[in-house]
């Protein structure tokens, strides 16, 4: 049963690495702001069905973590998602699936202020090992260069959205709101679009073209609803640790698929950074107990 489990995180990371290319396939063929909103109103619309009766009937019981739930919905679905559309103008798919498996590293980070988690030592080597490999990548192979150009626009872009991920997961941990997944899901996606909505109408472009609509619908459904319903099946099967190792596969998968679909070639500094980074990454979660 365990060995079938492990499917489920591995699909999960899967859709999500296949979405880090979309992030890069959909510039220039419609707008950030807009696939952004677009993506979560999809979602809505599934999910409306099975989740607004349920809604209604449990509304005393949603409406204290009303608060809790638009912060969730500003970190997870507007600003994590957002900035990761706007960094796709200027870095790899290959550059934004490395950051993304920097999360769990930076949730265990997070945890230490928020959670009040203990220090180890592994943690600290680990997060050593990640930095110098992200230092690596962003500067090409030549960290000397970071004291003249500075950090890229993408590559800042996609740490504050990986930071922002990060501390919505320290925070669902922390806040244990007492409310089901799906219930949890659909509210956030609710507050997530309102505060997008602004974003979206000052768009330049919100059209649904026949060049974008594929784009929008793989964001808006199997990355926003099938990924976190397989995610939330490995946690429920595996455990949260477990599960979390998955993240590591990220930047491989996302690689693999970018070499496939946008013919992305990688560099002896991609190899050299990644592995340092991914390295760190499983330092510190093996050690961090």
């Amino acid at each position: 049963m365990q060995f079938a489990a492990m499917f489920y995180p591995l699909l999960a990371v899967l859709i999500w690495a296949m979405n880090a290319v979309v992030n890069k396939l959909s510039t220039g063929v419609v707008e950030p702001e807009t696939i952004s909103f677009y993506r979560w109103f999809f979602a809505f619309l599934i999910l409306t069905p099975f989740c607004l009766k349920k809604s209604i009937k449990e509304w005393d019981t949603i409406r204290p973590y009303l608060a809790k739930l638009a912060f969730l919905g500003l970190l997870g679905m507007a600003l994590y998602q957002c900035l990761a559309y706007y960094a796709a103008y200027t870095i790899s798919a290959t550059m934004i699936g490395i950051f993304i498996s920097l999360i769990p590293l930076l949730t265990i980070i997070l945890s230490l202020f928020i959670l009040k988690t203990p220090i180890t030592l592994g943690l600290i080597i680990g997060s050593a090992l990640s930095f110098f490999g992200i230092i690596w990548l962003i500067s090409g192979g030549m960290p000397g260069i970071l004291f003249e150009v500075g950090i890229g626009q993408g590559e800042l872009m996609m740490l504050i959205a990986a930071s922002a991920y990060a501390l919505y997961g320290v925070l669902t941990k922390k806040w244990q709101i007492r409310l089901s997944v799906w219930q949890s899901l659909y509210w956030q996606i609710i507050f997530g679009m309102i505060l997008l909505l602004p974003l979206f109408w000052f768009a330049a472009d919100r059209a649904i073209t026949s060049e974008n609509i594929g784009l929008i619908l793989f964001a808006g459904i199997p990355a926003s609803i099938i990924a976190p319903f397989l995610w939330i099946k490995g946690v429920a099967f595996l455990g949260p640790n477990k599960t979390a190792l998955f993240m590591n596969l990220s930047p491989l998968l996302t690689a693999l698929i970018s070499i496939v679909v946008l013919h992305e070639s990688l560099e002896s500094y991609h190899y050299i950074g990644g592995a340092v980074s991914l390295t760190g990454v499983m330092i510190a979660q093996r050690f961090s107990q």
